[in-house]
């Protein structure tokens, strides 16, 4: 993500929201864009990429304090990059509107503004893991995954599938046609990168033109359009923890996006969502669940086949007189987590008939006067 983005922006939040006011707005965003849900949408996959790219700074307490001084220092201006001026030229320093700026390359930048090179490098993935030759270790992404009731609880594994980026097979990342002739790009003059003013300093970008690489080429990959990178679906299959709430997150690594230079890709968080269940809900490692008798089973007593989380059944006796609303306990049934297990709760619902035939009304005023119940 460009770093003029203002995270905050992005998941429609102020800067003194609260982590769950931000937690809150990113699943509801994360939802709506996921590109599961945007099938015939091709700009979901990078609204929803930028969407979990702010989350993953906000939501970190250490990344947002960062990112918070980083703008104090204009990084983020809403005014986004300024073109080259009069006395100011890409690559260099010079004054523009009369104002000095300084040339800061936050990839290699340590010191100065108190470590502001460093504080952008932790953010943006940058800095920290480049690698001589101009390698960089691809940046970590997150995905949201729907997975049902009963896999989160006693755990499984589900298949998922995720959109990355990769190196396109025809021009192997170089973005020219086979064939074709690479030249010094014109607007980086081979350095691979240009410089924007911010706010009284200037920042390193990469050339827009040649997207850092530093040539351009005569012909464009006819496959990736002269990107170099080409958007595949990763099917993976993943463990999913016993006991796993809405969430929780687990870290798959090497599976994120490719680096650059041939350096390792980056880790893949994904972050479950349990989907609701028609008959079980959860509360810490009970499980609760609902269980309809009628009126004759409520008054003289019997015994039910309740369904239990790994599919199987017990038989529950219900004394006579049971109450609607009455809760029976049945000891370790419930979720299993960290060496501890939970029970299952289940809760007697007694139906009424809704209309009594003629017979059957007689019948009941009758057991009604014997009992002595008023109706």
């Amino acid at each position: 993500m460009a770093p003029e983005q203002d995270f905050y922006g992005v998941l429609g939040v102020t800067s003194s929201a609260t982590p769950d006011q931000i937690k809150r707005a990113y699943r509801k965003l994360a939802k709506k864009w996921h590109p599961d849900a945007n099938p015939n949408d091709k700009t979901a996959g990078e609204r929803f990429k930028g969407i979990t790219e702010a989350y993953a700074v906000l939501s970190d307490a250490k990344k947002r304090k960062q990112y918070d001084d980083l703008r104090k220092y204009g990084a983020f201006s809403r005014s986004g990059p300024r073109s080259p001026g009069p006395g100011r030229r890409p690559g260099g320093t010079g004054t523009a509107g009369g104002q000095r700026f300084e040339e800061m390359d936050f990839g290699d930048l340590s010191g100065g503004l108190g470590g502001l090179g460093d504080l952008f490098s932790s953010i943006f993935g940058g800095g920290a893991d480049k690698k001589k030759g101009g390698t960089e270790r691809g940046e970590s992404v997150e995905t949201v995954v729907s997975i049902p009731f009963r896999v989160a609880a006693l755990g499984g594994k589900v298949p998922i599938a995720v959109p990355v980026t990769e190196a396109c097979g025809t021009c192997g990342g170089s973005g020219a046609a086979p064939g074709a002739t690479l030249t010094t790009c014109p607007e980086c003059k081979g350095s691979g990168t240009i410089s924007f003013g911010y706010g009284g300093f200037a920042v390193k970008r990469p050339c827009p033109q040649c997207r850092g690489r530093g040539k351009v080429a005569a012909q464009a990959c006819p496959t990736c359009q002269g990107s170099g990178e080409v958007r595949v679906e990763r099917r993976l299959m993943i463990n999913v923890p016993p006991g796993t709430d809405t969430g929780t997150k687990i870290r798959l690594k090497g599976h994120g996006p490719r680096g650059t230079g041939g350096a390792a890709a980056g880790d893949l968080m994904v972050a479950f969502q349990v989907e609701p269940d028609r008959f079980f809900q959860r509360e810490g490692l009970d499980v609760h669940c609902t269980v309809p008798i009628n009126i004759a089973q409520a008054m003289l007593g019997t015994k039910l086949k309740v369904r239990t989380l790994d599919g199987k059944h017990v038989v529950l006796r219900v004394p006579a007189g049971t109450q609607a609303g009455r809760k029976f306990r049945i000891k370790g049934q419930g979720v299993e987590k960290g060496g501890e297990r939970g029970d299952q709760i289940v809760e007697v619902q007694v139906e009424v008939p809704a209309k009594l035939s003629p017979e059957q009304e007689a019948m009941v005023k009758s057991f009604a006067d014997a009992a002595g119940l008023k109706y």
